[in-house]
């Protein structure tokens, strides 16, 4: 007898979970082997149990979906993770992807359609449908910026001086100063109107 695809589901909506699980549980080729409802519990379930797939909400308490994703495929490089979210524009997505999620999928994804993305991912394919795969074109240079950048970059759009940003950071002005420095080459802007602007633009911030 084949073995099942192991699926682990990570989301802290349990009602959501409830629904996958029920979903996959009719599925003869597929189990659930495991339930999150915060990042840093997922993390600690693939290092027990190695799921053959993640089903992975970004958006979570305690840890989030994309630092939960670079642990994951850290600790385990066979799991495959697919990513649910709501929000296909988010630069988390982004972020997630590049750490190594081979697929993503809108919440509202109808079940026959979740579940081809789940069969086709365990046969080795990358899955992203077109308007996450735009999403993911134009957000892309977002994807190498530090947690500390994209703070630096929402609070320069809210209009904080460099002053205010080391004040309410924590950290010196010149490691403010450093810190854009590096993001503004990341972006391909000269400057941090330039970068505040590039940013709403792509509902960044």
């Amino acid at each position: 007898m084949k073995r099942k695809t192991t699926i682990l589901l990570a989301d802290d909506h349990a009602l959501l979970r409830m629904g996958l699980a029920s979903l996959i549980g009719y599925q003869p080729d597929m189990e659930v082997v495991g339930e999150a409802e915060d990042g840093q519990k997922a993390v600690q379930l693939v290092r027990r149990v190695k799921p053959d797939v993640v089903i992975m909400d970004l958006m979570m308490p305690v840890m989030n979906g994309v630092e939960a994703t670079r642990q994951i495929l850290a600790d385990s490089p066979g799991t495959k993770v697919v990513i649910l979210t709501s929000f296909p524009e988010s630069v988390d997505l982004v972020r997630a992807v590049s750490f190594g999620a081979v697929a993503a999928a809108i919440k509202d994804t109808p079940n026959e359609r979740l579940l081809t993305i789940m069969r086709k991912v365990i046969a080795g394919q990358q899955i992203f449908p077109p308007e996450i795969r735009r999403q993911l074109e134009e957000l892309r240079p977002f994807a190498n910026l530090s947690d500390r950048q994209l703070e630096l970059l929402q609070l320069a759009a809210r209009g904080f001086s460099t002053d205010d940003i080391a004040t309410h950071l924590d950290i010196s002005v010149d490691g403010v100063k450093k810190h854009f420095s590096s993001l503004f080459q990341k972006l391909g802007v000269a400057n941090r109107a330039e970068a505040a602007t590039y940013a709403l633009q792509h509902h960044i911030i």
